[in-house]
């Protein structure tokens, strides 16, 4: 399908993939959000300035109308704020944005564009902001063969997959935070996870070890999991959930032991995997430049 003709969402899709954004131009943002693989990066924790490592997973951009507060903290109220954050971070792009105005300004290609687009308002933080949230906003996974099955296709789920949603509605309690048409209470909680994160406490006062409620659709797709990549594999989530966490996790946590038997597990992992939908807004082929 292509990308909407909507001069802001094609603003936005060029600077989605400049790597002028970034203070020393060596990154975009498709550079930590690849289409290729579900606009994540596939590495247990972002690679930002200089090949350094941060310090969380990097989340997939797909479904992300009404689903703020963003980032695994929650530090973002609307994409518009999320899309700036990374630019301006030290450890992530390191861009200032008062230069990027002014050169993106006297680039007559991008001051048409941003003409285009907001007219008189011309470029501006806020007009970055909007363009690459407006991008963003297509970003959308749709059609998954769970999908199909809600919709009354009975056979777009094998048998085991049909019993792995039981599990994933009943015993396993999936549906506890992973409910709703994307599959995400939109909340945080402590699930666990050993190390010295605060979460969402960096944000606002709130219990510590608390991490936003990621989206599953796609999620066979978006490996590593956890705000810290440390689980591998769905796998290793489900056997993660299954012993209620790790033993050595700080704070109060919001899960406990499943007591799931071997098969079920299997059947969890096979009903996680039908979630895989189809990625509208934006082709995977030739993605290799700004204007693909």
């Amino acid at each position: 399908m292509a990308v909407s003709e909507d001069p802001r969402v094609a603003l936005g899709r060029r600077l989605f993939f400049d790597t002028r954004l970034s203070g020393d131009g060596s990154l975009s943002c498709a550079s930590c959000h690849e289409p290729r693989k579900r606009f994540s990066d596939g590495r247990a924790v972002a690679v930002g300035r200089g090949q350094g490592r941060l310090k969380r997973n990097t989340p997939a951009l797909l479904n992300l109308e009404a689903r703020g507060p963003y980032f695994w903290d929650g530090r973002a109220a609307t994409l518009e704020e999320q899309a700036l954050l990374p630019l301006t971070d030290p450890q992530e792009m390191a861009r200032d944005l008062a230069s990027l105005e002014r050169e993106l300004a006297v680039d007559p290609e991008y001051a048409a564009r941003f003409q285009e687009a907001f007219g008189a308002l011309g470029v501006t933080r806020d007009t970055l902001a909007s363009a690459l949230a407006a991008f963003e906003r297509t970003l959308v996974s749709t059609g998954s063969r769970y999908d199909r099955y809600l919709e009354g296709d009975r056979s777009a789920l094998t048998a085991e997959e049909v019993r792995g949603l039981g599990i994933f509605t009943g015993k396993g309690e999936c549906t506890t935070c992973h409910g709703g048409p994307l599959l995400t209470d939109n909340g945080f909680h402590n699930i666990g996870v050993a190390g010295d994160d605060p979460g969402r406490f960096e944000a606002e006062p709130t219990p510590r070890a608390t991490f936003k409620t990621p989206s599953l659709r796609e999620v066979a797709r978006t490996a590593p999991y956890f705000h810290d990549g440390s689980a591998a594999t769905l796998e290793d989530v489900i056997e993660h959930y299954a012993r209620g966490g790790e033993p050595l996790a700080k704070g109060a946590r919001d899960i406990h032991p499943l007591h799931l038997s071997a098969s079920e597990k299997r059947e969890l992992a096979a009903f996680l995997r039908s979630l895989d939908g189809v990625e509208a807004g934006l082709p995977l082929t030739n993605l290799s430049g700004a204007e693909p």
